[in-house]
């Protein structure tokens, strides 16, 4: 899985980028083999005027050209980060659930149509 986060309009923090690959990785190892590429956007929406501003982007790329993106603004960035790594997992497991479901409606399909057959 590649992890790949870019800082925006924030101090550069090399503590920042260790704790948030650090993060990604506890929060979605268990889809690594389905997971292609992460990548995480963080930025500072008004810069040094403070208020709820620290906007993160997540991106994560699943084999079959199908992604996701989930987006947090929050007034502390770890907060942001966090709850966007948290709903990012819940995503996942909601698009894998599914596309199991769809994957057993198929095979059932094509199990009862050669039994009548």
């Amino acid at each position: 899985m590649q992890v790949d986060i870019q800082v925006r309009q924030l101090p550069p923090s090399r503590s920042l980028k260790v704790y948030t690959q650090r993060r990604i990785r506890f929060a979605l190892t268990r889809f690594e083999e389905r997971i292609q590429r992460v990548s995480m956007w963080l930025s500072d929406v008004n810069g040094p005027k403070g208020g709820k501003d620290k906007h993160c982007r997540l991106h994560v790329a699943l084999a079959g050209n199908t992604s996701i993106v989930i987006e947090d603004i929050h007034e502390n960035l770890y907060v942001a980060i966090n709850r966007a790594i948290d709903r990012a997992g819940q995503s996942l497991v909601r698009k894998l659930d599914r596309q199991q479901s769809r994957l057993q409606r198929s095979r059932t399909v094509m199990f009862d149509s050669s039994v009548t057959a």
